[in-house]
């Protein structure tokens, strides 16, 4: 359409605003300085956006600027920051977005189960969004707490879950140079975030399916009341944060329990690698005891002879406690534990989990499988779930006492 403006007008306009016509503005200071605006709604939001200086960017000029961001927001994308990704682009910092897609991409292979990933990239996409704009060396601790603090209450595990994927990808960016290495990460707990955050154990969480870990400790003094294989299957399966699967299907040939290591081997793990996973004294002593009523290959014995335990065995065991969380969710207070109370790396805490780390500064703990510092993990975690009284002694099961 023809402009309402001329290149008179635009040289002797008064301080003021002045259109030329769908969303094109000259701005005159009081100075005398004179600015192009183009003016646009997007998202149920009146925004300005810069055109620049108007004695060095002519009328015609202007109106072509115009007509571009024009295109953009009838596109549905936000003119003003798909500027500023250009920008960031330019300088070679990526954004928090970018990194996190590249991040999810080089864990493509540790993920075999798409829910898992389906979440990580949900979490990443729609919860962490504000951030996606920014680069990552300039988020700060404001920038993540304005995502997190609107679901901290409502939805905690999803929330603290969110702060370690955040972590994770900042994490990812240092290790590859867009950080400072002498930068705190601003998603960091201990030490940063508890000091401004409740903690999750004090958090409300409903009938989640994890429990809070400063709960575990009166579970396991219940749990040693049982007189059942699936209670003992069940503590090793805590004390040793390892899926039920792992634990049904482990045999005698997997231990070797003069040096308390239990190895796993690659076709019964998910990531389809080896895992060597250290026992504590609580969790040796366990199979040492079944060791003396052995009947046949399978460590946790079902009711029939050399079959492991059943599928459903530990998850009935929970429902019969009237406990409303899931074997895994174990895992879940595990995590939380270490890395709310603990000052072990995350790295080694992942891999006590047998999670695959993804970026090749990580992989460094998977070369040597951090055994040695994933036993002092191990041991501190046995020796926080340890009830203070009365829970030495290891209750010994036939098979067949499923009830």
């Amino acid at each position: 359409m023809a402009g309402r403006l001329t290149a008179r007008m635009v040289k002797t306009a008064k301080p003021g605003q002045h259109g030329d016509g769908d969303g094109l503005y000259l701005i005159v200071s009081p100075t005398g300085a004179r600015k192009w605006i183009f003016r646009f709604t997007f998202a149920g939001k009146v925004r300005n956006m810069g055109l620049g200086a108007a004695d060095v960017i002519g009328l015609a000029e202007a109106r072509d600027k115009a007509s571009e961001v024009r295109k953009l927001v009838a596109s549905g994308k936000n003119p003003i920051e798909e500027r500023r990704e250009a920008e960031r682009i330019a300088k070679g910092k990526p954004t928090f977005g970018a990194m996190a897609d590249a991040f999810l991409e080089a864990k493509e292979s540790e993920w075999r189960n798409d829910k898992h990933r389906a979440q990580w990239k949900m979490t990443l996409e729609v919860y962490a969004k504000p951030l996606r704009v920014l680069p990552v060396d300039e988020i700060d601790t404001e920038a993540v707490l304005a995502v997190l603090q609107p679901i901290w209450l409502e939805k905690p595990e999803t929330a603290s879950r969110l702060r370690g994927r955040i972590e994770a990808v900042l994490d990812a960016a240092r290790a590859k140079g867009h950080i400072p290495r002498n930068e705190a990460n601003p998603a960091r707990w201990r030490g940063h975030l508890d000091k401004l955050l409740a903690k999750p154990t004090k958090l409300s969480r409903g009938h989640h399916a994890a429990m809070a870990y400063n709960k575990v400790r009166a579970f396991l003094a219940e749990l040693r009341g049982r007189e059942a294989m699936a209670a003992l299957a069940l503590e090793f399966c805590i004390l040793t944060a390892a899926r039920s699967g792992e634990v049904r299907g482990a045999q005698w040939s997997e231990f070797d329990l003069e040096k308390k290591i239990w190895t796993i081997p690659a076709d019964r793990m998910k990531a389809g690698r080896p895992h060597r996973a250290p026992l504590s004294d609580r969790a040796a002593e366990i199979v040492k005891a079944l060791a003396k009523a052995k009947t046949g290959d399978f460590v946790f014995v079902g009711v029939r002879s050399n079959k492991p335990l059943s599928v459903m065995a530990m998850d009935m065991l929970l429902r019969r406690m009237d406990v409303e969380v899931t074997v895994h969710g174990f895992r879940s207070a595990f995590r939380d534990w270490a890395g709310n109370e603990t000052q072990f790396a995350r790295e080694v805490a992942e891999a006590a989990l047998a999670h695959v780390i993804g970026d090749k500064a990580e992989q460094a703990y998977r070369r040597s499988d951090a055994l040695d510092k994933r036993r002092g993990l191990m041991d501190a975690w046995a020796h926080y779930c340890e009830p203070k009284a009365g829970g030495n002694v290891v209750k010994m099961a036939r098979p067949q006492k499923q009830k």
